[in-house]
């Protein structure tokens, strides 16, 4: 297992995450898709792992898999394991896009998925102290789960659900999907 690592929000991460949308985005036909960051690195001044997480959105799966080939030829990696778990996202990843590890969470825009991972970034960034009581836990986790990354994003659970309840009550956002970061 690797190591759980966070570091301070940096003012690059937009600019990298600027660099992944442009490469996704050139891909499909213009207005065909949406691409938004998401997770920790999304949200200013909260220390997160050194990843982009970008979300990709779409009318339809079938149009994300159309490109599955082509996101492949520009350095992502399909991984279809967590298909199982979660059958309404494609996901891939790249060590290669930019200078940082990049998760790429490619869903149909408007599902469960994607309005609980805009939700949670948006009262991120909407809220300061919120960011920060997210910012201790995240902090806190990250020394007692060390070498667990999945003990980790697990124990995050409560919090973000806590978010999200509040934000539209509990049968909002019905799907088991945490939010990146």
């Amino acid at each position: 297992m690797s190591a759980v690592i966070l570091q301070p929000w940096s003012a690059d991460w937009p600019t990298h995450f600027a660099a992944v949308r442009a490469s996704v985005l050139a891909l499909f036909p213009p207005g065909e898709v949406v691409v938004e960051h998401i997770g920790s690195t999304s949200v200013p001044g909260l220390a997160a792992k050194p990843v982009i997480d970008a979300m990709l959105g779409a009318a339809t799966l079938a149009e994300i898999e159309s490109r599955i080939q082509p996101l492949r030829e520009i350095g992502y990696t399909y991984v279809p394991k967590y298909e199982r778990e979660l059958p309404m996202r494609r996901y891939f990843t790249s060590d290669t896009v930019i200078p940082l590890r990049v998760h790429l969470h490619a869903v149909e825009t408007g599902s469960d998925f994607w309005r609980t991972q805009l939700a949670f970034r948006d009262a991120l960034r909407g809220d300061p102290a919120l960011r920060d009581d997210y910012q201790a836990l995240k902090l806190r986790l990250a020394r007692t789960f060390a070498h667990d990354k999945a003990a980790y994003t697990d124990a995050k659970g409560p919090f973000i659900r806590s978010v999200l309840d509040r934000l539209a009550g509990p049968a909002a956002f019905p799907t088991a999907a945490s939010p990146a970061g």
